[in-house]
């Protein structure tokens, strides 16, 4: 590990938070844009779905290339081919095409490259930290992904009280733009050992070692199970809150602001937190008690009666997901061989793709018939349920113990 590598992960993560920060403006956009103009379960679903479904279609090729090719220079096309997307969006609404079949078309093309970026983000950064230190970065990093998340639906939803929302395209494709320039010009990341090396198997040769790779390791067969299970569960939380607020609050843009903002202040708390804290010794005690805490604030968010109380809620919310994602991700890191990190973070994109519009395809329309309080009392109480399952798995507590170097620096 180079000597320089403070310097080097802070200049990349600046690019991805400049990167992030466009992204996330167009995201709530789009969403708010959406819900206030439709107010349908079904409209909603049918964004998510576009905005899902290519992940899931790419994201096996995407875990290949990551393995086979330059990491960085496969998070800078991604960035690169979403502006042109946006660009291309903001053209056509200036020209009086406003038609909601775009957003949707956008959310695909913009899926298209998170299945590119997300595996090659999470098999690069072990290149670039130290081992023991890769809580403390992804913690961080958990951090200011939450600080982004908590900006940017209060300027998207000021910029929308003052301006049209081909304003918020632009700025995403001069966010990316600067994102693209710093990831060339400033940071360095060592091509990995298999991209170096010459490749002697096919295309998709490659990719079946991937999964064989999966299927021999039960710790992550298991991990990924669960996460199957644990995202359907988690859809009505992460996608329909928004809806249930414009229809039981009130369809004020400062409502789903606020939420937006509360859980964003829960998820940067949280993630500071454990960026000093750093969990238990065992990483899987840190998921179950993230399990659990989302799964009981999940049931409370349906039976709230009072606004205020629901925003505490959904910080709540925020502040128990870093607990389950962070160990998650460096569980992945520190275990998975280095040659086959892009599969399985490519595998595990699928999943995440996958498993949400899924959940989305039953809650989704039955948002418009079933209230949607009924529906988070109900996946919140099986979240909870199925957090006892972690600690039941022994292949994942014995893999949940921290590797020798991390262990004796916590020691």
């Amino acid at each position: 590990m180079p000597s320089n590598w403070k310097k080097n992960i802070v200049l990349f993560l600046t690019s991805q938070t400049i990167s992030l920060f466009g992204s996330s403006l167009v995201q709530y956009a789009i969403l708010w844009y959406i819900t206030l103009n439709t107010q349908s379960g079904l409209m909603m679903t049918i964004s998510i779905i576009c905005g899902f479904v290519p992940t899931f279609l790419l994201s096996p090729f995407a875990g290949v290339w990551a393995d086979r090719y330059s990491r960085k220079l496969l998070i800078v096309l991604s960035d690169t081919c979403i502006a042109a997307a946006t660009l291309v969006l903001a053209l056509l609404f200036l020209m009086g095409y406003d038609e909601m079949w775009l957003l949707f078309v956008v959310s695909a093309v913009r899926a298209l490259g998170t299945a590119v970026q997300t595996p090659a983000v999470g098999a690069m950064l072990p290149q670039l930290v130290p081992e023991e230190q890769l809580t403390k970065v992804n913690g961080t990093n958990g951090s200011i992904q939450a600080l982004i998340m908590l900006l940017s639906p209060m300027l998207s939803g000021a910029l929308l009280t003052v301006a049209s929302i081909e304003v918020i395209f632009f700025i995403d494709v001069i966010t990316a733009a600067l994102a693209v320039a710093a990831m060339l010009l400033f940071v360095k990341v060592p091509l990995h050992a298999k991209a170096a090396a010459e490749q002697t198997l096919s295309y998709f040769s490659d990719m079946r070692l991937g999964f064989s790779y999966i299927k021999q390791h039960s710790y992550i067969r298991t991990f990924f199970i669960f996460m199957a299970f644990f995202l359907v569960l988690a859809a009505p939380v992460a996608f329909l809150t928004p809806l249930q607020v414009t229809r039981t609050f009130g369809d004020d843009i400062w409502r789903l602001t606020a939420i937006e903002i509360a859980f964003s202040i829960g998820m940067m708390l949280g993630g500071l937190i454990l960026a000093g804290w750093q969990g238990f010794r065992n990483r899987v005690y840190t998921m179950t008690m993230s399990s659990l805490a989302m799964g009981a604030f999940t049931f409370a968010l349906g039976v709230v009666p009072v606004f205020w109380i629901y925003l505490l809620f959904m910080g709540l919310v925020g502040l128990a997901m870093p607990f389950f994602n962070t160990p998650s991700t460096v569980l992945l890191q520190e275990k998975v061989e280095p040659d086959y990190l892009g599969r399985v973070f490519g595998v595990l994109g699928m999943i995440s793709s996958s498993m949400m519009p899924l959940g989305m395809l039953i809650f989704g329309p039955l948002a418009d018939v079933v209230k949607i309080e009924w529906m988070l009392m109900l996946t919140g109480l099986l979240m909870f349920i199925q957090g006892f399952f972690l600690l039941g798995s022994k292949v994942l507590v014995k893999a949940g113990e921290p590797a020798p170097a991390e262990a004796d620096v916590k020691q």
